[in-house]
């Protein structure tokens, strides 16, 4: 596509189209140049499998920019259902997201969440360019997960409940290859 043709595209109209898909909801965390840092994203994607990559991306505008640039470390914390309170507390930039948040260090001294459905504790792999947002590959070191506890939801603009699953068939299915 021509850059001419991806200008055409209102954000507001894409972001609402894109609202149709649900996400889970994740805060990432780091600690870069001594501070700690954490966002609340939906922008969480496996990559691979062989090598365990998987990305996720930080605006450029974000003033914490520079201290996720140069982290060692990065803890994704998929959350529970139950933490809309902590989501929205890391969503809003500028606040004192950390006093009164529960967690322990973990690989490069990132902060890894108490009561999260499952963390990846990862190392920088790459960074690339991706319009108004830098991407973030990480390599995962380290995971866990608590499968008795459902993830947190979002969609259409807003926090949905995932409903109980039914059993399938084993990953991955016929339908992805």
């Amino acid at each position: 596509m021509s850059a001419s043709a991806s200008t055409s595209i209102d954000p507001r109209e894409m972001r609402q189209a894109l609202g149709q898909f649900p996400t889970g909801v994740c805060i990432v965390t780091c600690r870069g140049d001594g501070e700690d840092c954490g966002m609340t994203m939906s922008s969480f994607n496996s990559l691979s499998l062989a090598p365990p990559l998987v990305l996720f991306s930080v605006d450029k505008r974000a003033l914490s920019l520079p201290h996720w640039e140069q982290a060692k470390g990065f803890a994704i914390n998929i959350l529970s259902d139950n933490q809309q309170a902590i989501s929205n507390r890391f969503a809003r930039a500028g606040s004192n997201k950390w006093e009164g948040t529960h967690f322990h260090r973990g690989f490069a001294e990132a902060p890894v969440l108490a009561g999260v459905a499952a963390v990846f504790e990862c190392r920088p792999w790459a960074t690339h360019d991706g319009g108004d947002h830098i991407l973030f590959i990480v390599e995962v070191i380290e995971m866990r997960s608590t499968p008795d506890r459902r993830p947190l939801v979002f969609s259409k603009g807003r926090y949905a409940k995932l409903e109980q699953t039914q059993d399938v068939a084993p990953w991955p299915l016929a339908i992805h290859y």
